[in-house]
C-alpha cells in the first residue's frame, strides 16, 4: 500500500462543526472512498492554526483520481465548502506532503 499525507486549512470558528459532519459521514461517501481503495483514512486537527493533517493508504490498484468525477465527492465538496478554504469548483485546497521517514 502507498501512503499518503496532506493538510488542509479550517476557516477559523469551524472546528466543532467539521467534527460533527465527519461523525456523521454519509454511508455512500465512506462506500465510495472504500471502492476507490482508500484504507485507513485519519484526519487530524491542528487547533491552533487551523491546519487539518491527513493520511491515508492506497491500495496498489487504487482509483482516487476518478473521485473528483463522481456525484457524491461533488456532494461532499459541496457541504464541506462553507468550512474551510476551497478552490473554484467546491474542493478542497488541498496541499501534498512529501514522505521523509516512517517507521511500522
Amino acid at each position: 500500500m502507498k501512503r499518503v499525507g496532506f493538510v488542509m486549512k479550517l476557516i477559523p470558528g469551524n472546528e466543532a462543526e467539521y467534527k460533527r459532519r465527519h461523525d456523521e459521514i454519509w454511508p455512500e461517501l465512506s462506500a465510495e472512498l472504500a471502492a476507490r481503495g482508500i484504507r485507513d483514512y485519519t484526519i487530524y486537527l491542528h487547533r491552533e492554526t487551523g491546519m487539518l493533517f491527513a493520511t491515508q493508504k492506497l491500495t496498489e490498484n487504487n482509483t482516487v483520481d476518478e473521485l473528483p468525477q463522481t456525484a457524491i465527492m461533488k456532494k461532499w465538496w459541496a457541504y464541506m465548502g462553507d468550512l474551510m478554504e476551497t478552490n473554484p469548483d467546491s474542493s478542497p485546497v488541498v496541499i501534498p506532503l512529501e514522505e521523509v521517514f516512517h517507521a511500522d
